[in-house]
């Protein structure tokens, strides 16, 4: 199944310059053939190439699904990127896959990136949605720093924080409810300081384990939205 992204497909009708040479140029598809177009917004959409061209390839919408694969959770990943940045880009790309809804990037003591390009994030993002027949484009925010992400307000029911300092730290799926909005944090290699940690928690983000492995924290971020993916996908297949 061939899966191109337009997020305004519905009012252009067209693919842009990017998905038109893809299609046109590399898949050869011509006037008649067939393909799939998701928005990033949930809209999932069975089309026909109508003009073959292979900078801007119109299309007729033949069938559209909105709230194309919607989840009953939210998912908002707060991580701290590692100094290599592949591996965050690898991070990313299988999240996506999995299912996640928002990734935010921030700078905390032991950090050892000042910051991320999020064009080259956004674009692997859209490559892992495509790839993983998903309609939902997860939002990626800029790099912020620790004070900043101290002033932010964040709405999500289960605010969790995974550390590695020893104190009462439950396993986070023993906190996570099912069908709800999360947002963990993920600290650098080096972790959160014992005075991030703190501030963390007067913030409403409880502590929490993701097992008793030492994770690297590419690692780390795969297994917190992975776990919350199954929490909710078990309640979905027992009711």
């Amino acid at each position: 199944m061939n899966i191109f992204y337009e997020p305004k497909i519905k009012e252009t009708l067209k693919l842009n310059e990017e998905e038109s040479r893809h299609a046109i140029k590399v898949l050869r598809l011509s006037a008649g053939d067939l393909l799939h177009v998701v928005d990033g917004k949930g809209g999932f959409y069975k089309c026909q190439v109508k003009v073959a061209h292979e900078k801007k390839c119109e299309v007729k919408i033949t069938e559209e699904q909105q709230q194309f694969g919607l989840n009953n959770f939210y998912t908002h990943l707060i991580i701290s990127p590692t100094k290599n940045l592949d591996r965050i880009e690898w991070m990313v790309e299988k999240c996506v896959e999995i299912g996640i809804d928002e990734i935010s990037f921030i700078q905390s003591r032991y950090s050892e990136r000042k910051e991320v390009k999020i064009a080259r994030i956004e674009k692997i993002a859209i490559g892992a949605m495509k790839q993983s027949l998903k309609a939902y484009l997860p939002k990626i925010n800029e790099m912020i720093s620790w004070k900043e992400f101290l002033k932010k307000d964040y709405s999500e029911t289960f605010k969790m924080i995974a550390h590695l300092e020893e104190g009462d730290r439950k396993l986070i799926q023993h906190v996570a409810k099912p069908n709800e909005k999360y947002a963990v944090l993920i600290g650098p290699e080096g972790d959160f300081s014992n005075e991030e940690i703190k501030q963390s928690i007067e913030k409403g983000f409880q502590p929490v384990t993701l097992g008793s492995s030492r994770l690297r924290t590419e690692t780390a971020g795969l297994v917190a939205c992975h776990t919350l993916a199954v929490i909710n996908q078990e309640v979905s297949e027992n009711n």
